[in-house]
């Protein structure tokens, strides 16, 4: 699932590839991915519009057009969503950033299939295209139907980016209420970007246990769980993704912590499934 780190990598192929293209034609025909908007809605708002800054909070991206001027579309990956560019400029015709591939789709990649929608097995997977007046294309390619793409979004319901919250800020938005310390970090009006992998990931880094009231944690946890956080973010996007965190192949029936050697436990936590050890992550 795409989490902050997925999602920057989209914003930066949408940054290195598709800025400074001028749109020649948007396939829009999804309803449910470009809902409120009809058929022909954000279409007729950017053909012959400019792309030229992709932006990030959280989870969430938007795309200015004309230097400002022109409409913000917006774009959310949702459960299973990546963006894939498609241009004689990329080495091998295609290239993509968001949900990783599984094994089988890059294997098929190889031989014309994944992550090129044009090629692929099932084409109605490419939600939204833009097609820009060289030919090449921006689509967001998505098995599930649950990404987004919308005009002039509204993020104002987001909390300050995990990425780029400032310690101060960070005590005061999660270490508030009576709510598990892992719902906290994935409540999105409190911090943007965290989802279920990145939470764990945090959270063992930190040894903090994902079941503990947020309010409970001092000053000083605090700011150990927000260096945690930081450090376990800026490792994911280097590696390529929050499943190549340190715990996160330990997240498992009968599996050991890496760490200590005690065993993994799992509850569902802020309705999410949740992996910690038992010995370095308990409470009380």
């Amino acid at each position: 699932m795409p989490e902050l780190p997925e999602v920057e990598a989209a914003r930066a192929l949408i940054a290195e590839h598709a800025i400074g293209r001028t749109v020649a034609a948007v396939a829009d025909h999804d309803t449910y991915v470009c809902r409120p908007h009809l058929p022909g809605d954000i279409a007729g708002a950017l053909t012959g519009r400019t792309l030229t800054a992709a932006h990030r909070i959280g989870k969430s991206m938007w795309v200015d057009t004309d230097g400002g001027d022109g409409p913000t579309l917006g774009l959310h990956l949702g459960m299973a969503g990546r963006m894939v560019f498609v241009g004689d400029d990329v080495a091998a015709g295609t290239a993509y950033a968001g949900d990783p591939m599984s094994p089988a789709e890059a294997r098929a990649s190889a031989t014309g299939g994944h992550p090129d929608p044009r090629l692929a097995a099932n084409p109605v997977w490419a939600r939204f295209t833009l097609t820009f007046e060289d030919d090449a294309a921006l689509v967001l390619f998505d098995k599930r139907r649950l990404g987004r793409a919308v005009l002039n979004p509204d993020l104002t319901h987001l909390g300050p980016d995990a990425l780029v919250i400032s310690k101060k800020a960070f005590r005061e938005r999660v270490g508030a209420g009576d709510a598990p310390l892992k719902a906290k970090l994935m409540d999105q009006t409190v911090l943007a970007g965290v989802g279920n992998l990145l939470a764990d990931e945090t959270l063992w880094q930190a040894r903090a246990a994902p079941l503990r009231p947020a309010r409970t944690l001092d000053d000083d946890e605090l700011d150990a769980l927000w260096r945690a956080m930081r450090r376990a973010t800026k490792a994911a996007i280097r590696a390529g993704g929050v499943h190549h965190g340190k715990v996160i192949d330990f997240r498992r029936r009968d599996a050991s912590c890496p760490g200590c050697g005690g065993p993994m436990v799992k509850a569902a936590v802020g309705g999410r499934t949740t992996w910690w050890c038992s010995v370095e992550q308990s409470w009380p």
